[in-house]
């Protein structure tokens, strides 16, 4: 059987059989990527690996990493890393990707907190056909500050009343994708209030097969819109995206971006218009143009 040109293993939901990992893209933020890894060991349903794509970071990170794995022997952590070129996300995703013997890939970012039921959730909606998508809950450089790693392993990050204190709950929509509502009521939610289904590199889960399929990450993109882009050709391979709005929600920890570049965001503004537009599927510049062999 197919479903949409992914071969159907009849998943419905997260069954034994899945391989997962967690891909965490980095770069030179060793303390926030602690944080990270932190609340991986306090999902509710771990991942069974987890990739450090890595954009150039310095030894501090390596160093973290070594001293992390040596504690947590529990939680199996991969390190790939490249050189420091300027921002090649694309390029250590695809890496990351290409080197995994995984089912199913959910991608985050090392700044950022997973809520306690974060992989539950999206391995619960895991499906040959769709994406998933989930929220996220920014936190100001000052909240962030205020994290504790104790905070963390209890899940009251996530925690209105602690929201509350730092000032990142203080409106409904934030109140209530920061896991205040059961997953039941926050199931219904997502059903009533739907909203445009976006491939956000900091909260999203595919099969790996689909990520093959449409040749990766475009690693032409730098920042600006590089994950939009590959949500829309998965779109427009057949894989439509499923918003997690309220049921896996993350926080994320404020930090200079000096990598921004706004007027490079707006020429490529121009490449997801155009990827629309046509029904784009395959990049050229993907996983396949690599020399290395895929796995």
């Amino acid at each position: 059987m197919q479903a949409n040109g992914i071969s159907d293993r009849r998943i419905c939901g997260y069954q034994a059989a899945m391989k997962s990992e967690l891909i965490i893209s980095t770069y030179n933020s060793p303390n926030s990527l602690r944080m990270t890894l932190l609340s991986v060991l306090a999902q509710s349903q771990r991942p069974d690996l987890v990739c450090v794509a890595d954009d150039g970071s310095g030894v501090e990170t390596r160093e973290m990493l070594e001293s992390f794995a040596n504690t947590h022997t529990d939680l199996p952590i991969s390190h790939v890393w490249h050189e420091d070129q300027g921002f090649r996300k694309t390029v250590i995703l695809n890496t990351a990707v290409a080197r995994s013997d995984a089912d199913y890939l959910i991608f985050t970012d090392g700044d950022c907190l997973l809520s306690p039921g974060f992989v539950a959730r999206h391995l619960e909606l895991a499906n040959p056909a769709r994406y998933c998508c989930g929220s996220m809950v920014r936190l100001s450089a000052d909240a962030a500050d205020r994290v504790m790693e104790e905070d963390i392993a209890s899940g009251l990050v996530f925690q209105s009343d602690w929201l509350d204190q730092v000032g990142a709950a203080d409106r409904l929509s934030p109140r209530l994708k920061s896991s205040t509502v059961s997953k039941t009521i926050g199931n219904i939610l997502e059903m009533l209030s739907p909203v445009r289904r976006t491939f956000c590199g900091a909260n999203a889960s595919v099969f790996r097969e689909a990520v093959m399929r449409v040749n990766g990450f475009d690693e032409t993109m730098v920042w600006g819109g590089e994950d939009k882009e590959f949500g829309i050709r998965l779109a427009n391979a057949g894989i439509v995206g499923r918003h997690l709005r309220y049921t896996a929600p993350i926080l994320h920890l404020d930090h200079p971006r000096n990598y921004a570049n706004p007027e490079l965001a707006r020429r490529q503004r121009a490449k997801i218009i155009a990827a629309r537009r046509n029904g784009t599927v395959w990049t050229e510049y993907g996983i396949a143009a690599r020399a290395e062999p895929l796995s």
